[in-house]
């Protein structure tokens, strides 16, 4: 089994977590997550000593893929996304970064499906398709790590919010049963935004986890 080391960067006036899963053993490493600061980013990327080869998306809100684009030609390494985020990354209004003044849209290289499994540096992940935030919205699952990326999905104590276009409360509810009811406690969880937690911490106190 890979030895995985996560580093994460709080980036970006959302204050988003972005992550850096590194091969130990060939210094592969996952790009999640870039929210912004493109130069900060591989400026930790130079300390661990990691060499990109992928660069994942929970989802397409401008908030976790700003500097995505800037990474994908430093690195060139592809951007990977849900098939059902297609829309908001292309969309300024749906990824909300119309809003915020920035208009830029983003085309995925690779497109996960749900329940995909995928090698990537020496991991292997699946790809669990988690809509509710947005409709593409997905969490990577590394089984042999027992470790769950969860994007704007699931947050300690709370979940991410379902009223922006294309957000879906009903959906939403889904997805955190689909993760409480499928993954072991043990799960470390690491999400989008605030601090990690457990599978088990979130079935026992999350208020938005349907019981």
């Amino acid at each position: 089994m890979a030895s995985m080391q996560i580093q994460s960067l709080l980036i970006g006036n959302i204050m988003t977590n972005c992550y850096l899963l590194m091969n130990s053993d060939t210094k592969e490493l996952l790009i999640v997550d870039p929210a912004d600061q493109a130069a900060l980013i591989k400026k930790r990327i130079a300390e661990m000593g990691g060499t990109p080869v992928a660069i994942l998306l929970t989802h397409g809100h401008f908030d976790h893929m700003l500097a995505a684009d800037e990474l994908r030609k430093e690195y060139a390494c592809p951007v990977c996304a849900h098939v059902k985020e297609e829309p908001v990354l292309e969309n300024p209004m749906i990824n909300l970064s119309g809003a915020w003044g920035t208009g830029m849209s983003l085309k995925a290289d690779r497109l996960f499906y749900d329940d995909e499994k995928v090698e990537l540096a020496g991991f292997t992940f699946q790809v669990l398709h988690t809509p509710g935030h947005t409709p593409g919205s997905c969490c990577f699952y590394f089984p042999e790590e027992q470790v769950l990326i969860s994007g704007d999905t699931l947050f300690q104590g709370s979940c991410g919010r379902t009223d922006f276009p294309s957000s879906s409360m009903s959906d939403m509810m889904e997805s955190l049963r689909r993760l409480a009811g499928e993954l072991p406690d043990e799960t470390a969880v690491y999400p989008g935004h605030n601090a990690s937690t457990t599978i088990r911490d979130e079935k026992r106190w999350n208020p938005f986890i349907p019981r």
